[in-house]
Parts: C-alpha cells; sequence; structure tokens
C-alpha cells in the first residue's frame, strides 16, 4: 500500500469535518447575523398598525359625519323657528329630506341613502321628551314617524335626522356597528319653541 493510499481515508475523514465545522459556522453566523430582524419585526408588527390605522380613520370619519348631520340639523331647526321655512304644502317629506341631503351629500354617498326625518309639533317640551328611538329587527322603526308637521308661530316642535352610516373596516363593523348589515346609527335632534313670525 502506497503512502497516498493510506493517506485516503484520513484526508477524506478531515474534509468531511472541515465541511461540517463549515456548516456549523454558517448556521453561528445566521443567527448571529441580526441584519434582518427589522424586516421581520417590521412584518410581525405592520398588520396590527395597520388595523390600527384603519380604526382611527373610520371611527374619524364616522365622528366627523355626525357632527356635520348635528350641524344641518340645527340649521334646518333656526329656518322653521325663525319662520323661514313654515308649515304648508311645500314642505313635503321629501322636500326636508332634500333640503338637508343637499348639505350631507359632502360625507355621505350621493341621493343619501339610509336618511330618516320626523319632524312633529308637541303641546309642551315633557310631551317631547318621551319620544324614544326604537330599533326592530336590527333597523329604525318609522312607523311612528308622520309626515312633517311643524306647528306655528310660538308652537313647540321638534327635528330628528336619522342615518344608517355604513362600517367599512369588516373588522369594525363587529365592534360599532349598531344595526343590521354593518351600519352604525347616525342620530340629531333640536327641540325648540318658535319664534312670534306672520303665520
Amino acid at each position: 500500500m502506497t503512502h497516498q493510499d493510506r493517506q485516503g481515508p484520513e484526508m477524506s475523514m478531515q474534509s468531511e469535518s472541515r465541511k461540517k465545522g463549515r456548516r456549523r459556522g454558517l448556521l453561528a453566523l445566521f443567527l448571529r447575523n441580526r441584519s434582518g430582524s427589522t424586516a421581520i419585526e417590521f412584518t410581525l408588527l405592520s398588520i396590527p398598525f395597520a388595523m390600527l390605522v384603519f380604526a382611527i380613520l373610520e371611527t374619524c370619519i364616522s365622528f366627523a359625519s355626525q357632527q356635520v348631520m348635528a350641524n344641518i340639523t340645527d340649521d334646518i331647526a333656526r329656518e322653521i323657528r325663525t319662520g323661514q321655512l313654515k308649515p304648508g304644502p311645500q314642505l313635503t317629506e321629501a322636500a326636508l329630506k332634500q333640503k338637508i341631503c343637499d348639505r350631507l351629500d359632502i360625507i355621505v354617498a350621493e341621493g343619501c341613502p339610509g336618511l330618516e326625518v320626523d319632524l312633529r309639533e308637541f303641546p309642551t317640551f315633557a310631551a317631547a321628551a318621551t319620544v324614544r328611538i326604537k330599533l326592530v329587527d336590527g333597523d329604525i322603526d318609522t312607523t311612528n314617524f308622520y309626515p312633517p308637521t311643524p306647528g306655528k308661530s310660538m308652537s313647540i316642535n321638534m327635528l330628528r335626522v336619522f342615518y344608517r352610516w355604513p362600517v367599512i373596516t369588516d373588522f369594525m363593523s363587529k365592534l360599532i356597528s349598531n344595526l343590521k348589515d354593518g351600519k352604525t346609527l347616525h342620530f340629531a335632534t333640536v327641540t325648540w319653541k318658535n319664534e312670534p313670525f306672520d303665520d
């Protein structure tokens, strides 16, 4: 047996151990390497962060639309209180809805789907305070809504405006929706006594 033949198995074993050592070194190097940890951590945190951002946007837009609707309701009530809008055939439910929708459609869908109005006269403020919102089968109960019937000069009136606001973010619809089909109820009301205007 030649010297070269005797060295063959030894060199093979040394080569194999070098390969194993190299693999262990690469594994240790990979475990020590922190250059990709930022990308992994960002990936893990980006999903809850995005959900939080969408939740904040959804809540802010919903709150803004509620405030816009409350301001519009105040403006319409002021026009009725001062006699600019008087009871009569021109003050129909469709006309009142259109008057509100013309100002509200800046923030809602065209045509204001889901808009409901209730305008009526009361003998006293105590009687007006007994009116409640009713929900039936996950929607607003409008059976006791009347055609707009505002009173004349010095009468007590109440205007209620409702809007079925669609919740866009799926996971938020389970948290903030209180109507069917993932919608939430926006509501504004004003109760007042008319000023002494000419009937």
